[in-house]
């Protein structure tokens, strides 16, 4: 949808002399799609290498009645406080909804933050993870490295970087 396909709300909430109230929202959770019939190797390379709880799973029911390997239609994970489901690409999810394998590259960056970015980066790299980015200090407060796993999706690893202690001949009394 264009820009100027979208319809106007004002500040006061109002657009098109109809009043709006925007929604509330309490959780994002990105869909994965992994190339089929691979989510469920996603699915295990997930829990080993970033410690990942799988909350929930279901197969495709048209691949499961028809006694082919079946597809994941929904995987539900948790990573701490952080949740994303991982499903195998399937026609019925709809055209526009490829596998970075189909895409040949990926639109998003799976940002991770962690209490240790080194571990968490050796786990994924020792696991089958390409470097796409060597950890170093940024600016922004983060040590912070990329890689991308064997499914496609490129996962920013990070650590916050600790405040440097204040010299005493600096503290304010």
């Amino acid at each position: 949808m264009s820009q100027e396909n979208v319809p106007a709300v004002a500040e006061n909430g109002k657009g098109n002399g109809a009043a709006a109230k925007l929604p509330t929202f309490s959780t994002l959770k990105p869909h994965l799609i992994v190339e089929a019939p691979h989510a469920a190797d996603a699915i295990s390379f997930y829990k080993r290498v970033f410690g990942a709880e799988e909350i929930a799973k279901s197969h495709h029911p048209k691949r499961k009645a028809d006694q082919e390997l079946p597809l994941i239609l929904h995987a539900h994970l948790k990573f701490g406080s952080a949740e994303v489901m991982v499903c195998d690409e399937a026609e019925e999810a709809g055209a526009d909804v490829k596998s970075p394998v189909a895409l040949k590259g990926t639109s998003v960056i799976l940002h991770l933050e962690t209490d240790d970015v080194e571990v968490a980066f050796k786990r994924a790299v020792d696991a089958g993870a390409t470097v796409t980015e060597e950890i170093s200090e940024r600016s922004w407060g983060q040590r912070y490295g990329k890689v991308k796993d064997p499914y496609g999706f490129v996962w920013s690893l990070a650590t916050p970087i600790k405040e440097p202690a204040v010299p005493e001949d600096h503290a304010q009394a």
